[in-house]
C-alpha cells in the first residue's frame, strides 16, 4: 500500500492507494526506466503516437480522506493515470465509489461501467449504465453523469430515470448534492406511482 498526497482535490489531504498488480510505464523526470525492456516498449509506444498511461493498476483501490476522515473509497477493476497539462485517472473497465459521512457510515454509491477522474480540476465522468443510490434506497439511472468536487455536486442533461419507494420519475437533466440527498429532475417526461399499482394489482 502506497500513502500519496493528491495535487488537485481540494480539501482532501491524503489518499491510500493499493493494487494487486501494478504496471509502471514511465516514470518521472530525471529517475529513469526500470529495465531495457521497459525502455524498448516506451519507445515503441511513442513512437506509435498514442497517448499512454504513467502507471496502470489492477484491481485498484484509493481511499480518499479529510484530516483523517475517509470520505469516498473508489475501487476499479483497472486503473489508468495520465500525467501532462491535463492529469486524468481513467478506469475503462468501471468504477465503484462509495461515499461516506462523518460516522464513516456509507450513504450514497455510485457505479458506472466506464470513469474519468480529471486531477487539477476535481472533476470526475461516468458514463455507461451510471447507478447512484443514496441512504434512502433512492436510485438513479442514467448514461452520463458529471461530479464536480469543489462544488458538491452532481448532473446530467441526459436521460433520468429516478426510482422511489412510492414511484419512477422520468425526466432528461437532473442536479443533485453529491451524497444524493437532495436532488432535483429538471425536465420531466413522465411519472409512475408504485402504490397506485400495487392497489390495482390488490384488487384484481
Amino acid at each position: 500500500m502506497i500513502k500519496k498526497s493528491p495535487k488537485s482535490l481540494k480539501g482532501l489531504f491524503a489518499f491510500l492507494i493499493s493494487g494487486k498488480e501494478r504496471l509502471l510505464f514511465l516514470l518521472p523526470l530525471g529517475l529513469g526506466l526500470h529495465s531495457c525492456h521497459t525502455d524498448i516498449k516506451t519507445v515503441i509506444q511513442l513512437d506509435s503516437g498514442k497517448n499512454l498511461p504513467s502507471e496502470s493498476m489492477k484491481d485498484a483501490e484509493i481511499m480518499y480522506s479529510d484530516s483523517g476522515t475517509v470520505k469516498m473509497k473508489l475501487t476499479a477493476v483497472q486503473l489508468d493515470r495520465y500525467v501532462g497539462e491535463k492529469e486524468y485517472i481513467e478506469m475503462p473497465r468501471g468504477m465503484n465509489i462509495l461515499f461516506y459521512d462523518d460516522s464513516m457510515q456509507v450513504n450514497a454509491q455510485l457505479k458506472a461501467d466506464y470513469g474519468i477522474r480529471y486531477e487539477k480540476e476535481g472533476k470526475m465522468e461516468a458514463k455507461r449504465n451510471v447507478e447512484v443510490v443514496n441512504v434512502k434506497g433512492e436510485k438513479l439511472n442514467t448514461e452520463h453523469l458529471y461530479w464536480d468536487e469543489n462544488k458538491k455536486l452532481i448532473y446530467t442533461n441526459n436521460f433520468v430515470k429516478l426510482t422511489t419507494k412510492e414511484e419512477v420519475i422520468y425526466g432528461d437533466g437532473l442536479e443533485a448534492n453529491e451524497d444524493f440527498s437532495k436532488y432535483k429532475i429538471m425536465n420531466i417526461k413522465g411519472q409512475f406511482n408504485l402504490k397506485d399499482k400495487e392497489s390495482t394489482d390488490t384488487k384484481e
